[in-house]
């Protein structure tokens, strides 16, 4: 049971993949942008290339004639993966959910037009007047988005008229690639926002990991906490609208869905075919497995019998304050020195504003306070510094 892996985007996330994936006896390769990337750091091997050029992916997937390519990130030029395909390498979860989830238009679409969930009024625009009139239409407030970005870059809540211009041009400077283009929804009142990680495995049933609540800055997820208070219903609703998107998609893997819990029901918000940052509380030991471990098993085909919950956990996140190529982490130690706390250093080799460096976790038994959970993960890692 050996193959040799593409992993597409080296980050905090593709890090721990490549643990559990290594721990499986797989061979690693790490591709990103940039040299010292944190997966990188733990893989057989590394590549560093532009990977929206078709030309540089198809040369390294050439090289490397790996078994498996796995996207950790959505900036990729994705339609070369149907290709991939055809040569008989398999796409994690598939080429076609990789093309539909890294475009916000064609997962919306798909989940509101096609399959009829439950989601925010929404439009489109390429144009300023295009923007202007969505807008309109939606009312103030009201959420802007480029159609293709990663941790929250270009997102941001609309509430002045007059901030019209400025918004726009927010979230198409921080388009990522070549697209354009962004969503503009309608603001939902919710009381808690949640991620349900979902697998759907090779020959086996769909599974659901307990909910996990997050909270987020600037697009960005700044702490998530495990379980999260849900009723029997919203929980039911949220497992028939996972199920539903993630069939249609096809492929096996974990998924990050992230719904809103409304006094209206259930709203859907968006997905990612890959381990979610929010899931990083997993690393607390609050499953029988991580998020990266079931990553690992579904992809490799391999059976997971269950997921429980073994206790409750809370992850914060420490940031960079400024660009910085040289730099220091201090008070892991004093971090540390709380009991029921954990921490992992991302290890990446550059700072910038908001960057995420490395993320404090606290844990206790089952059926604990999760806000205090919330404030002592917090407390951890605010005693940790980017110097």
């Amino acid at each position: 049971m050996h193959k040799k892996i593409l992993l597409l985007g080296s980050g905090e996330l593709g890090k721990e993949l490549v643990i559990a994936l290594k721990r499986l006896g797989q061979t690693v390769i790490a591709a990103d942008s940039y040299a010292g990337a944190p997966a990188m750091q733990v893989a057989d091997g590394f590549e560093v290339l532009d990977m929206l050029n078709g030309e540089q992916l198809d040369s390294i997937v050439s090289k490397h004639k790996p078994d498996l390519v796995v996207p950790e990130i959505e900036a990729i030029r994705t339609e070369r993966f149907y290709e991939y395909e055809k040569q008989n390498i398999k796409v994690i979860p598939s080429a076609r959910a990789a093309n539909f989830t890294m475009n916000r238009k064609l997962i919306r679409d798909l989940a509101s037009k096609e399959l009829g969930l439950r989601t925010a009024k929404y439009f489109y625009a390429t144009t300023i007047e295009e923007f202007k009139n969505a807008v309109s239409e939606i009312g103030l407030p009201c959420v802007v988005k480029p159609l293709m970005s990663s941790s929250g870059k270009g997102q941001s809540v609309l509430k002045n008229e007059n901030d019209q211009q400025k918004v726009w041009e927010y979230a198409i400077n921080n388009s990522r690639g070549d697209l354009k283009e962004v969503i503009i929804e309608e603001f939902i009142s919710f009381h808690t926002e949640i991620t349900l990680l979902t697998v759907t495995q090779m020959n086996g049933n769909t599974l659901f990991c307990p909910p996990i609540g997050h909270r987020q800055e600037r697009g960005d997820y700044m702490e998530s906490w495990q379980p999260v208070a849900i009723s029997e219903q919203d929980y039911k609703e949220a497992c028939d609208m996972a199920k539903k998107v993630t069939t249609a998609l096809t492929g096996s893997g974990i998924w990050g869905v992230e719904f809103f819990l409304t006094d209206k029901g259930v709203y859907f918000s968006e997905l990612s075919p890959r381990p979610h940052d929010t899931g990083m509380v997993t690393l607390a030991g609050t499953q029988n497995f991580s998020e990266f471990e079931l990553h690992a098993r579904a992809i490799l085909g391999l059976p997971i019998p269950e997921i429980k919950l073994e206790r409750a956990g809370a992850s914060a996140v420490v940031l960079a304050n400024k660009t910085a190529e040289h730099f220091t982490i201090t008070g892991i130690e004093k971090a540390l020195d709380k009991s029921n706390i954990d921490v992992r250093v991302f290890g990446k080799p550059t700072t910038r504003p908001y960057r995420r460096m490395a993320v404090a976790l606290a844990y206790d038994k089952t059926g604990s306070d999760i806000n205090e959970l919330r404030e002592k993960a917090k407390a951890a890692a605010d005693l940790i510094t980017i110097q």
